[in-house]
């Protein structure tokens, strides 16, 4: 591995628990990871101890090899080749665009930092704007200026910390997708952190979700998505509810009775001896649950969310459990109307039986 984590624990004075607490991953040379969470997990305080920025009580940080962090050594930031692209761009309001992109690299010959200079902002897709000034771009070109400044040194990993937090929605996800476009061309090692899962999709090759200072699962989209390791995973990743379940074996075939139905030929399910009575809880995300006139199983709309191309419905079933479901947005129903539902899943997903938790 390019970067690896060992067994990492980092803890402030003052603190009960530890910030970071025996975290392990590692990243391939040229892949992309990216750090998710609610605020305080320790995304970045794991960020800043890879840059040298914090201690670490146990465990180890390598790069290309080399250890550069354990509770015996520590090196110097600016000893590891590290760049870092931050939420507020930090650029020299005073400085071109051009003398942004090369502050970092002032100890080359002039003409030898000027076609760095170029090709960065060429990579970036800003070429010609060598000679602006920050306050005459928009923010999602001054966050590629950002970027051009950090990967002008050719560092050997950049690190970037919520660097789209201070940009609308709409851009954020597209500037996501062209800095990963941009990495990938130099062929960079990146580690990134957000708090926006669209974010974390659209740029990463693998994925960690932490809670509390513990990594839960580092691993790509589609698994932390459809085989998600721990119930906390499930819930924080894409929007989905928990209903009791219980699974059974009916003529040979595992069946799994919930609410809303029988889940039938589904993916890797669980025997019913895997639980106490084959009792559990399953987890149905929006996109399990199918809106059907026809069907059986009526749910009661307790709210609704227009997404454009579809409403994320909230739903009440006769028996008081509650599930979410995506549907069309040219089925707008209105709330408090009765809607016919049925599931359909093909990863099952659950986990011990929890005591519910209100939406």
């Amino acid at each position: 591995m390019f970067l690896a984590i060992d067994q990492l624990q980092v803890a402030y004075t003052g603190q009960k628990q530890p910030a970071v607490n025996q975290v392990s991953l590692g990243l391939r040379a040229g892949e992309i990871g990216v750090l998710i969470g609610p605020s305080g997990c320790g995304k970045t305080t794991l960020l800043r101890a890879v840059a040298g920025l914090e201690s670490v009580k146990s465990g180890s940080i390598k790069l290309a090899q080399q250890i550069v962090s354990s509770p015996q050594l520590n090196l110097a930031p600016e000893s590891r080749q590290i760049g870092m692209v931050f939420q507020d761009y930090a650029l020299f309001p005073h400085m071109t665009v051009g003398r942004n992109v090369g502050f970092g690299i002032s100890h080359l010959p002039t003409s030898a930092r000027a076609a760095r200079v170029a090709e960065m902002l060429a990579l970036v897709g800003l070429a010609g704007h060598e000679g602006r000034y920050p306050h005459e771009l928009s923010g999602g070109q001054q966050q590629r200026v950002s970027l051009a400044r950090a990967l002008a040194p050719k560092p050997r990993l950049l690190l970037l910390d919520e660097p789209f937090s201070n940009l609308d929605v709409d851009l954020r996800e597209r500037l996501a997708h062209e800095v990963r476009s941009i990495l990938k061309v130099a062929q960079t090692t990146a580690l990134f952190v957000t708090h926006d899962q669209l974010e974390a999709f659209a740029i990463g090759d693998v994925i960690g979700v932490m809670h509390e200072g513990q990594l839960h699962q580092w691993d790509d989209a589609y698994t932390l998505y459809h085989r998600p390791a721990t119930r906390f995973v499930a819930e924080f990743i894409g929007h989905g509810v928990f209903a009791p379940a219980v699974i059974q074996a009916v003529d040979g075939q595992v069946v799994v009775q919930t609410p809303v139905g029988n889940l039938v030929d589904v993916a890797e399910c669980p025997l019913p001896s895997a639980y106490p009575d084959g009792a559990c809880d399953v987890l149905l995300r929006a996109d399990d649950i199918v809106h059907d006139d026809l069907a059986p199983v009526k749910a009661e709309i307790i709210r609704k969310a227009f997404r454009g191309s579809e409403f994320l419905y909230t739903l009440r079933l006769a028996s008081g459990e509650t599930v979410m479901a995506l549907v069309p947005s040219h089925h707008d129903h209105h709330l408090g109307e009765w809607i016919g539902i049925r599931a359909q899943v093909d990863h099952v997903v659950t986990f011990m039986k929890n005591k519910p938790q209100a939406l």
